[in-house]
């Protein structure tokens, strides 16, 4: 879950009343300098590739986290975003907040804004923190949104449904890059959402009058999927991955998708036998995971006489949980937070 976007610089020129200020967004908010030739030499560290990553910390976070806390993010599929810094966000408001962002729902429905709630009128929005995420002290706390809705004629004993849950989130974060944030700015730099788009887009427009912030998309390419599905069979001796599922996309007419299931022993065999002989037990290197996965493209062409590599790794899936290429992950267990380490 750790992400580290663009660095924050002071905020300035925000649009009265707290308008968006579309001007010095792109400077501000995205954390880009720009200069007459485009981006600084110090900004494009954060775009490298990395060579190598550290594995989750273990550790049972149901020791940490109240369960059903943990039960609200596991098993629903989460469209991933990234957010740049919150300016004058206070977890201690959370209750303004919950009434602040239902307003802005109501006021936008009234205006005629296409939001999906149906014919529901009654509902109401709740800001809660998620304790126990955090893995450092300049993490900050992990916050939980949450949608209700009820019918106009529903009984007082009707239970409000849940149309949309999100939450935010930072959990390892880089600590050079935290503490070099100006004051005021909090980083919780990724956003996760379940539900309609239309709820989604109001939420984070919300966040960006609010916060003076920014989202954006937040894709897996192949690589990241490749790191993910290295990392996870790396996993396997602390805690069964169950099994190992890949699906490429083929370059055919029409385009052809492959599903590879793996058996866990075989992905934890396969892993020890690319390891790199001075490697520690806490990080991997990229020729660490070009090997791994060279290996099972290998088995796979010495079956089926395809080329894998031809085509793209589209998504990874272990009893851990998912990830697709186009941002969706869905979290099966919260055994350590680390399990989707985004950076």
């Amino acid at each position: 879950m750790a992400c580290s976007p663009p660095p924050a610089t002071p905020r300035s020129g925000r649009a009265p009343g707290g308008g968006k200020s579309y001007a010095g967004r792109s400077r501000r908010s995205l954390g880009v300098e720009l200069t007459n030739i485009g981006i600084t030499p110090g900004q494009l560290t954060g775009l490298r590739a990395p060579t190598s990553r550290g594995f989750p910390k273990s550790r049972n976070i149901t020791e940490h986290v109240d369960p059903e806390q943990i039960a609200l993010l596991v098993k629903n599929e989460w469209k991933l975003s990234y957010v740049t810094p919150l300016y004058q966000f206070r977890h201690v408001q959370l209750k303004s907040y919950s009434k602040q962002l239902s307003a802005f729902i109501v006021s936008e429905k009234q205006q005629g804004i296409a939001v999906e709630i149906g014919l529901e009128t009654n509902f109401k929005v709740v800001f809660s923190v998620v304790l126990g995420l955090a893995e450092t002290e300049d993490d900050a706390e992990t916050v939980f949104i949450q949608i209700h809705s009820k019918p106009p004629f529903a009984g007082d004993g009707d239970v409000p449904k849940i149309i949309w849950s999100g939450w935010l989130t930072c959990v390892g974060g880089n600590p050079d890059y935290l503490r070099s944030l100006p004051s005021g700015f909090v980083c919780l730099p990724l956003f996760c959402a379940s539900g309609s788009e239309s709820l989604t887009s109001l939420v984070k427009l919300w966040f960006e009058r609010t916060f003076d912030c920014s989202f954006g998309t937040l894709n897996l390419n192949s690589t990241y999927l490749q790191w993910l599905a290295s990392m996870w069979t790396g996993c396997h001796h602390v805690s069964s991955i169950r099994y190992l599922k890949l699906v490429w996309n083929l370059p055919a007419q029409p385009p052809l998708d492959i599903s590879y299931t793996v058996h866990p022993q075989d992905a934890w065999d396969l892993w020890n036998s690319v390891r790199e002989q001075d490697s520690t037990g806490d990080t991997i290197g990229i020729n660490e995971v070009e090997r791994f996965m060279k290996g099972l493209e290998s088995h796979f062409f010495r079956h089926f006489r395809i080329y894998l590599s031809a085509g793209m790794l589209t998504k990874v899936s272990t009893a851990f949980g998912s990830a697709h290429c186009d941002g969706k992950i869905k979290v099966c267990t919260l055994l350590q937070p680390g399990i989707f380490n985004i950076s």
